[in-house]
């Protein structure tokens, strides 16, 4: 194997997100897609509720379904344990 500096080509990779991401934002904040700005755990410790940036308190399977048809910004839906979970996306 040639000697590269993987480190460096993944911060590259990193940077050239950065924009692509800031452009996302910016185009989700003028559709008015909504943000998750907290959520609401059992005493178990299983997130049960979240509330969206505009104050709006979601059950678990409204925000589902409001994830899986777009309307949610940085959060992902993937089918694990046999039922659908929420995931926030990862930021850096």
């Amino acid at each position: 194997m040639d000697k590269k500096d993987f480190q460096k080509v993944y911060n590259e990779y990193l940077k050239q997100g950065e924009g692509h991401a800031q452009l996302e934002v910016d185009e989700e904040v003028d559709s008015g897609v909504e943000q998750i700005v907290a959520v609401r755990k059992n005493d178990e410790d299983d997130i049960i509720a979240f509330k969206t940036s505009s104050g709006r308190e979601l059950d678990y399977i409204t925000a589902l379904d409001e994830a899986k048809s777009g309307k949610l910004a940085h959060v992902d839906v993937f089918h694990k344990y046999g039922r659908d979970i929420i995931r926030s996306e990862r930021w850096y």
